[in-house]
């Protein structure tokens, strides 16, 4: 009996032997896998070098044709500027009335600041003109000659921030069209008796004329009534 239960023990330890796991190892990759898998790869490197390629060349294109539409609208004020600098209709040579000066007396007679918007054509910055305050009766006269050009009745406030009226004094101002900038046609108002500029005239005014002259405070004087 004793070898009998030995014989089974012995049986039952091999039996339990055989249903131990083994540890796990995971199988190699298949070389075929792998090198489907790398030229996979290297196809979609290609793919997105190309997309980001075309992009670049599209921004840069766009890129391109921004800079030449900001330069085209750019250097259509400057090269106006540069005329109105070196004379022609719109200078200081296309600006003679009845009373003359030489450019160097009209800058002396006016100053930097009027002499660049009545001579030059400039813009004096909104705002700035204590004449947009002024409400005492009187007349504002031209600041290159002195002639009459509005009388106080006419003036209203437009909210714009330079001097405003709905009408000027008759033939006291001549107008002409302007065209400095190209998209925004405009009819600029000069004093008829020297030329200086003015400013502008438009047509969303009050009644009864439906007009507003809007003016550069720089190129008016006021004369209290009264007063000569």
């Amino acid at each position: 009996r004793p070898p009998a239960r030995a014989h089974k023990t012995g049986v039952k330890m091999a039996f339990l032997a055989s249903r131990t796991l083994k540890p796990f190892t995971s199988a190699p990759a298949s070389p075929g896998r792998r090198c489907s898998a790398t030229v996979q790869c290297k196809a979609h490197a290609s793919s997105s070098g190309q997309e980001a390629s075309a992009s670049q060349s599209v921004f840069g294109r766009r890129l391109l044709l921004g800079a030449g539409l900001g330069s085209a609208l750019v250097a259509v004020p400057l090269q106006k500027a540069s005329a109105a600098a070196a004379g022609g209709e719109d200078g200081p040579e296309g600006r003679q009335g009845e009373i003359r000066h030489t450019e160097a007396e009209w800058r002396k007679i006016l100053g930097d600041d009027a002499y660049a918007v009545m001579r030059q054509a400039g813009t004096e910055r909104r705002f700035t003109s204590p004449l947009n305050d002024e409400k005492r009766p009187g007349t504002f006269v031209c600041a290159g000659c002195g002639s009459p050009l509005f009388n106080m009745s006419a003036k209203y406030n437009s909210g714009t921030g330079w001097p405003s009226f709905y009408k000027a004094l008759p033939g006291a101002v001549d107008e002409t069209s302007d065209f400095s900038i190209f998209w925004m046609p405009r009819t600029e108002v000069r004093c008829h008796t020297c030329q200086g500029h003015l400013g502008h005239v438009f047509d969303d005014g009050p009644a009864p004329t439906g007009l507003r002259y809007c003016m550069n405070g720089v190129s008016l004087k006021f004369v209290p009534e009264g007063q000569a």
